[in-house]
């Protein structure tokens, strides 16, 4: 008999170096990994030993990192790397289970661009493919594509909208069983089967069809990460999976709840969104293993570099003016993510943070979830999250790469599966398979409906 018990859904957040800001520092990382294609198959394959669901790569259309000047530039470690549908690509020939999920925006590609690129990537991974929808968040990206700042927050959300009718339209270009590839009769396709979208609204103008098949999937899976009313709003419409950052399994309840009825309301399945709050780990043997290396972490934080992090993720909000070790005053409303500033903020006031606290908190998992200690400790918060509806799974934040994954993989995924929370095999061959999610109809077939 099949067991049909809930287990977690993991997905290992893999920047190059790790997720500590300092973690380029230290001895054991790699900095140069973000360029090293050989460095990321053995991180994504280590993932795939440790049946993670999929792998995430976060992007951004350009050096996204708030900075004033060079000097402040030059001591971030996160700056260049891959594309990451280049890099998934290659790395769908190195991978056989393993959900292969990156970052696009709405706000500079175009939908035909982002439709053909993750059908592709879907085809060529057998049906792996992720797309974590973003609007961006930063005018540092508006500044490569012909603007001086981003558009406003609701009219980037609107753009996206429109946006996924059109890409979910071309995915749909063709229907399944279209091609037919019969020499004899000279057809390569039945003409029946083939949807010209023919779509014009507001935004966009876009005839298609798309030129490549429709996914092995229906449609990659979309996931997004959005924390604001907007955000939440869309991810109700649109998402499958939804990163967020939480910090309490209160907030994680409320948040989750909170979603689900939204994505009723919009006439979805509830069972039919994976909530994956983001988890920043430090994994030690002992707890005074754990705390040590945080510590040791800690210690590499540059100020200069802390403060920069701190603006950028509370929406480039000039703190220049405060008390390092005064509290963090009022944050006036920004084009940023207002769901992370609004967890930042709440922690600060609630712990009395001063400033130069809150940063070097930031610096470690940039406002998720923190968690320092041992598999046993560590599976205990992650299993009561889970087991009180806080969370489907998490997105795991190893702190310093590649020895964080190895860690994780090597005590903490065992003591999940000793409890019953994770697989031990993978159950099947795409990423919605192994998520539990349905593969879309084709919109022709629900019309005859």
């Amino acid at each position: 008999m099949t067991s049909t018990r809930r287990t977690m859904k993991l997905g290992a957040f893999l920047p190059a170096p790790g997720h500590h800001v300092a973690a380029w520092r230290h001895p054991r990382s790699r900095p140069e990994g973000g360029l090293d294609f050989d460095y990321y198959r053995s991180l994504v394959q280590t993932a795939e030993r440790g049946l993670f669901d999929m792998v995430f790569l976060s992007d951004g259309a350009g050096v996204r990192t708030h900075y004033k000047d060079a000097d402040e530039l030059s001591r971030q470690g996160r700056m260049v790397h891959f594309e990451p549908l280049t890099l998934l690509s290659a790395l769908a020939v190195h991978t056989k289970h393993i959900g292969l999920t990156a970052t696009a925006s709405t706000t500079y590609n175009e939908p035909f661009h982002i439709a053909r690129k993750f059908a592709s990537l879907d085809h060529l991974s057998h049906g792996r493919a992720g797309w974590n929808v973003v609007t961006s968040a930063t005018d540092a990206e508006a500044r490569n594509f012909n603007l001086e700042q981003q558009p406003d927050h609701a009219a980037r959300y609107h753009r996206a909208r429109e946006f996924m009718e059109v890409v979910t339209g071309l995915w749909d270009s063709w229907e399944d069983d279209a091609f037919l590839y019969d020499k004899a009769s000279g057809r390569f396709f039945d003409p029946a089967k083939l949807h010209v979208l023919g779509h014009r609204g507001e935004h966009f103008a876009v005839r298609g069809p798309l030129n490549v098949a429709r996914p092995p999937q229906g449609h990659p899976v979309i996931v997004q990460a959005g924390s604001s009313a907007d955000g939440q709003d869309f991810a109700a419409q649109w998402a499958e999976v939804v990163f967020t950052v939480q910090q309490t399994l209160d907030q994680a309840q409320t948040y989750r709840r909170g979603l689900r009825k939204q994505v009723e309301d919009h006439g979805r399945d509830p069972d039919g969104l994976k909530v994956m709050p983001g988890a920043f780990l430090v994994l030690g043997r002992t707890q005074a293993e754990a705390e040590d290396r945080f510590a040791e972490l800690q210690d590499l934080v540059d100020p200069v570099l802390g403060m920069s992090l701190l603006t950028a993720q509370l929406g480039d909000v000039d703190l220049s003016g405060h008390d390092l070790d005064g509290p963090l005053p009022e944050l006036p409303e920004t084009g940023g993510s207002i769901g992370k500033q609004q967890v930042i903020y709440q922690q600060a006031r609630s712990q009395g943070l001063t400033i130069r606290q809150v940063y070097q908190s930031v610096s470690a998992g940039r406002g998720h979830h923190r968690l320092v200690g041992t598999a046993e400790s560590i599976a205990d918060q992650l299993e009561d999250w889970f087991v009180n509806e806080g969370a489907d799974g998490f997105n795991i934040m190893p702190d310093c790469l590649p020895d964080g994954l190895d860690q994780i993989v090597t005590l903490l995924v065992p003591e999940l599966q000793r409890r019953g929370l994770m697989r031990t095999a993978y159950q099947g061959s795409t990423l919605r398979e192994n998520l539990g999610l349905a593969r879309p109809a084709h919109r022709a077939t629900v019309v005859a409906r």
